[in-house]
């Protein structure tokens, strides 16, 4: 018997959701390092105890977040992205960067990540709202603890931060490659 000939567009959804699963992967995988890094410098410092146990309660949210996708990655046989090394040190160093340049800097990282993966998210979930409305439901969770953490980065004063709006701009812009780069590679 032989096959009925493919039809461009064939395939199309499977590559998308391939490509939605291992970005997703990837931020969680980088906002893991980043709270690591932060934490790294933040987490044992006198003084320090507040922000310190908010870096650990953020990135076990994003540890969660990352374990799930990737066991959606391997039940959907999904690869993750190939630059995985690079984002897990990148992640760190910016991370561990901004912490350095105090808790206020360490705050506007996250509110400018979690700026940027809460539209993403959004976007994401509108996308998926009728084709796969299990995983945008999933998704939606994802997203609302983001936008959790990024208005709690704003309460604490992130965009006190000297030098804010070129630090944000920065990450924010860094995030975007990371998100378009993940999503192919």
């Amino acid at each position: 018997m032989t096959q009925a000939p493919r039809k461009p567009g064939d395939g199309a959804g499977a590559a998308r959701l391939a490509e939605i699963l291992r970005v997703d992967h990837a931020g969680e995988l980088g906002a893991v390092h980043i709270y690591r890094g932060q934490r790294a410098v933040l987490g044992e410092a006198a003084g320090k105890e507040r922000i310190a146990g908010q870096l650990e309660e953020m990135e076990s949210h994003e540890a969660r977040h990352l374990a799930r996708f990737e066991t959606l990655l391997a039940e959907r046989g999904v690869r993750p992205t190939l630059m995985t090394p690079l984002w897990r040190l990148a992640g760190f160093t910016l991370g561990a960067g901004t912490a350095l340049l105090g808790e206020k800097a360490a705050h506007a990282c996250t509110e400018a990540v979690e700026t940027v993966i809460g539209d993403h998210y959004a976007r994401q979930i509108a996308e998926l709202a009728d084709r796969d409305p299990e995983l945008a439901a999933e998704l939606s969770g994802f997203r609302d603890e983001e936008l959790e953490h990024r208005d709690l980065a704003v309460e604490e004063g992130a965009r006190e931060a000297p030098g804010y709006a070129f630090l944000a701009a920065a990450i924010r812009l860094g995030c975007r490659a990371a998100i378009r780069i993940s999503e192919k590679i």
